[in-house]
């Protein structure tokens, strides 16, 4: 079940994030200078201007107090969402992404704070995944769980192999935190609520910097793939196109210092052109086994762990969703059209019972609204 809420975040630290004028850099230039927000919000003008070299609007900002009636409001909001905001100063903030230079001050968090603690793996890949990648994903995490069953899988909540790859964890009796680029309990894509409400019930986590008051305008996909890449000791690529987005996150994984490595693809794959080029390049390891991922962070220096991986319990199928799930008689994805014709459904029924085959794990939606069995 859903933890229960507890705001542990001051209003000084919410208030800071709220500040126009500063951004996450100036934040934490900030931080680093004051020790706390709270120590900034009572520094005087010319502290602010020569200890922390703000200038103009930002110190009257400051100065004014301007970012505590946002802050007031962005504290009911978590609370009547059920949501936990952590800042940077704070113990249950995740060591690992405080190491990062530009760290969020205030992280949004729907689930378990402690998921974030890790031992934490970012696995990440291509929307357009083919079905090789589609295989080789749970895999790898399959094995990872055999070696490091108290691994915690991270990713971006999106189509195609971050999907996968959340599932496949829960399958496996692993944790697993989505990182999204929306303020919360929204998630993107929306039809991915279910995904990542069944995260949170598995003893996982939803995770945004973004406080409700932001505007969905411009690309907020970069600032999430930083946080994807800095809560965890490594990256793993599985598939991706050149100018992907899992290539922007190995890449802020390289500059912070973090593991890099990428399963290679077919040659011609445009789907894994990107990733075959970060291993040709030598941008990233490139690791074939659960057991290579194990040996590059160290992990293999650990002890053993012997507790048994708990595979998740089926969800019994009802009669009209036993007889939709026998209209897949391959492995092939259907489209909606074709599954009307086989089943002979109306439309608004088909829907019905496709979610109910959704989140019992029976069948996988893929982009382009094409379903794929994945329980015999």
């Amino acid at each position: 079940m859903e933890r229960k809420s507890r705001i542990v975040v001051k209003i000084e630290d919410l208030a800071l994030t709220m500040t126009a004028g500063l951004g996450v850099k100036g934040v934490v230039h900030l931080l680093d200078r004051f020790g706390s927000a709270e120590r900034i919000f009572v520094a005087s003008e010319a502290e602010l201007r020569q200890a922390g070299h703000l200038r103009g609007k930002a110190v009257e900002n400051l100065l004014g107090r301007s970012g505590f009636a946002a802050a007031r409001r962005e504290e009911a909001y978590c609370a009547r969402h059920g949501l936990q905001a952590v800042a940077s100063t704070d113990a249950a903030y995740p060591p690992l992404l405080r190491e990062i230079n530009d760290y969020p001050h205030v992280l949004y968090i729907r689930g378990a704070v402690e998921a974030l603690h890790g031992p934490c793996l970012s696995v990440v890949g291509t929307r357009e995944m083919s079905r090789y990648g589609e295989r080789i994903a749970p895999t790898l995490i399959r094995g990872l769980a055999e070696r490091v069953p108290d691994l915690v899988i991270v990713s971006g909540l999106a189509f195609g192999i971050d999907a996968v790859c959340h599932r496949a964890a829960m399958d496996c009796g692993l944790r697993t935190v989505a990182v999204v680029p929306c303020a919360l309990p929204e998630v993107l894509p929306a039809s991915h609520t279910h995904l990542a409400r069944e995260i949170v019930e598995r003893g996982g986590a939803v995770v945004t910097e973004l406080p409700s008051i932001t505007k969905q305008a411009g690309d907020l996909y970069p600032a999430r793939n930083r946080i994807i890449a800095g809560l965890s000791e490594g990256t793993v690529v599985i598939e991706s196109p050149v100018g992907g987005g899992s290539l922007q996150t190995a890449d802020y994984a390289d500059g912070y210092g973090r593991a890099v490595m990428a399963l290679p693809g077919r040659v011609g794959d445009e789907s894994a052109r990107g990733s075959n080029i970060l291993i040709r390049n030598q941008k990233a390891r490139i690791v074939l086994s659960a057991e290579d991922v194990v040996r590059e962070l160290g992990w293999d220096l650990r002890p053993k762990m012997t507790r048994p991986v708990q595979p998740r319990k089926e969800i019994p199928l009802t009669a009209d969703e036993q007889g939709l799930l026998g209209c897949f008689r391959s492995n092939d994805p259907l489209s909606l059209a074709q599954l009307q014709e086989l089943c002979g459904l109306d439309p608004g029924a088909l829907s019905v019972l496709l979610m109910g085959l959704e989140l019992s794990g029976a069948v996988h939606k893929q982009p382009g609204n094409l379903y794929v069995k994945t329980r015999r």
